[in-house]
């Protein structure tokens, strides 16, 4: 291979790394400092370049000059870190005391409206953006052309990377974030103003998401679907660098850069697969990341965020059980065919957030990547049927034992980690599946995915359908249910509380914890089978971060701490979805700013609501 072409090829690695690490640096800081998983980063990332599209053409329209360009570059990714003080200010400020999911979802429910926010604004179609002024020719280097702005992209990231160091070595609020970054509650004591801190924070990470935005428009056309594709590579640097070590984003940002620039020459066919082999391969050997640390209050004692107390169910809870049940096997008889369509939509989603309620709830394991096993489980059943000739029912039978395989081969890893870093690791195995189902055409079909996944003679009419639906999805979750009362589920509660105790006493907690997680996967497995027989098709979607996003609504917003909130938090959501989408193109706005509605005003979601009104009564 020419070596002219391997160092042009490297150059654009390192282009890709340093604009990278732009982003994941402010990602980094924010989550150090607050302990946010921010994932409307990626919306303030597409925010910058919308804004770059808008302001420097018309700052060049005065003068075609390098000064105005990157002065158009710079106010676009100040007017995004103004956005970010607004969300902080407005939003994360009433929730820094909730739980870190519920600090997850509303930041999702933020990504829902600035998407729709955008298409409102600027429009569907793509927007390119103008080409620096000063930087549009190329350079020759050893016979081959390479863009001069490329060469601009790579010095950039050190230059932030020293800016950065000297921000947080030679001022009194870079020590207060490093302060922040290593034991965040000592800070607080000390009687630092962490308002102020936080804010300025946000700030910060916003303008870097912004700017790194904004740099691209010479390179990429400004679109809506920007968010999405750079949070989770921001996020990968982030975990493989360390959480709030800003050199170790930089290191990561380099290896990735790399790995991606000469991996789709040696590795076509898995260049998705790699960023996230990398990082499940990190987090295996070094579990808080290269150059990572375990947070210093990981020891101390603390309330569990979860299943707290598991009454039994009272009368009044046995009569709205029985009303619900009686009211699932009704919708046929009296509902129409589109009722009977969301309802049995509603029993597939209720197992599938009440299985992964049994992980956060119950064991304290938090998945980002749970519809891994949901999509996995339709994968297996739609082609047991199209490719393998089989009927329903075995398809129905595999469903769940692919879904919990999968889970204790992820899970024998996963289990080893705790707190982000294991929910990270989920994601990164979710990932892995997606991609391998989206670029494995010859079996799944790719993107197109596959159809004519339709039920045996017997079951194809909808209302029977529907019945099979409730027999499979009600005995799943009394089972599960079981489970929780059971011996086994009270030692996963002991093992979630203290494992170190746990373990004083002669429980296995990292057995317990495995052997949770694939039940659930199984559990999840049945659900996305059922799915895909009601929809007829399967595609790499079902295995997607917003169907995991999804399934976390679900359960925050029916409530982490009680053993059927799950349920109703399913029911709730999909008809919150159902009922915005046929109104308006613009549902996700309404969406989000139901979910943030949601976050705000029940906190502990609908079941710890209907808790504490059963406790004043």
């Amino acid at each position: 291979m020419d070596f002219g072409f391997i160092l042009v090829q490297s150059l654009s690695g390192l282009a890709s790394a340093s604009s990278l690490f732009v982003i994941a640096s402010g990602l980094t800081l924010v989550f150090g400092v607050t302990r946010i998983v921010n994932f409307a980063h990626g919306s303030f990332y597409m925010l910058g370049a919308y804004m770059a599209v808008t302001v420097v053409p018309w700052l060049l329209e005065i003068e075609r000059s390098p000064l105005l360009f990157f002065t158009g570059v710079l106010v676009s990714a100040v007017a995004v870190g103004l956005l970010g003080v607004l969300m902080e200010f407005l939003l994360l400020r009433r929730l820094y005391k909730v739980p870190e999911l519920f600090q997850l979802l509303a930041t999702f429910g933020v990504v829902l409206m600035v998407q729709d926010a955008v298409l409102l604004v600027w429009g569907p179609v793509e927007i390119p953006g103008p080409r620096a002024p000063g930087l549009r020719h190329g350079v020759e280097i050893l016979g081959q052309r390479f863009p001069a702005y490329e060469l601009f992209l790579i010095c950039v990231g050190p230059a932030v990377l020293g800016l950065l160091w000297l921000l947080m070595h030679r001022t009194r609020f870079g020590i207060l974030i490093r302060a922040a970054t290593r034991d965040r509650e000592m800070v607080g004591a000390l009687g630092v103003n962490q308002a102020m801190l936080f804010t300025g924070t946000l700030f910060l990470g916003a303008f870097l998401a912004g700017l790194g935005g904004a740099l691209q428009i010479p390179r990429v056309s400004a679109n809506s679907q920007m968010d999405l594709s750079i949070i989770t590579e921001a996020f990968v640097v982030t975990v493989i660098g360390g959480m709030g070590s800003v050199p170790g984003a930089f290191i990561a940002a380099l290896l990735i850069g790399q790995l991606n620039a000469f991996g789709v020459l040696i590795f076509p066919k898995i260049t998705l697969v790699l960023v996230f082999l990398l990082m499940a391969a990190v987090l295996v050997v070094k579990p808080w990341g290269l150059l990572g640390r375990p947070e210093a209050a990981a020891g101390r004692a603390s309330l569990p965020e979860g299943i707290l107390a598991i009454p039994r169910f009272g009368r009044v809870e046995k009569a709205i059980a029985a009303l619900a049940i009686l009211a699932t096997l009704l919708v046929p008889l009296f509902g129409d065919a589109y009722t009977v369509k969301v309802a049995t939509e509603v029993l597939i989603f209720a197992l599938a957030a009440f299985s992964l309620n049994f992980l956060v709830g119950n064991g304290g394991i938090v998945s980002f990547g749970h519809a891994a096993y949901f999509g996995l489980g339709a994968y297996a059943a739609g082609l047991l049927v199209t490719k393998g000739g089989f009927s329903m029912e075995p398809a129905l039978i595999a469903a769940p034992i692919v879904g919990g395989a999968f889970a204790a081969l992820f899970g024998f890893f996963v289990v080893r980690l705790s707190g982000i870093y294991l929910a990270m690791l989920t994601l990164a195995f979710a990932q892995i599946a997606y991609a391998v189902c989206f670029q494995w055409v010859e079996v799944t079909g790719g993107d197109n995915g596959v159809v004519g996944v339709w039920p045996s003679e017997w079951a194809r009419a909808r209302e029977v359908f529907h019945y099979l639906v409730a027999a499979c999805c009600i005995l799943g979750i009394a089972a599960l249910r079981h489970v929780i009362y059971a011996p086994f589920g009270a030692t996963l509660r002991a093992v979630r509380d203290s494992e170190q105790r746990a373990n004083a006493i002669g429980i296995d907690g990292r057995t317990h914890r495995w052997l949770a997680f694939t039940l659930a996967g199984a559990a999840a497995g049945l659900a996305g089978g059922l799915y895909a027989f009601s929809k007829g098709s399967i595609d790499p979607t079902l295995l997607g971060i917003p169907m995991s996003v999804d399934f976390l609504a679900m359960i925050l917003l029916g409530g982490i701490q009680t053993v059927m909130g799950a349920v109703a938090g399913a029911a709730a959501f999909h008809s919150i979805k159902d009922f915005f989408m046929p109104l308006t193109d613009f549902w996700r706005f309404f969406l989000g700013a139901s979910i943030i509605a949601l976050v705000l005003i029940f906190p502990r979601g609908l079941g710890g609501a209907y808790g504490a009104l059963r406790r004043r009564a």
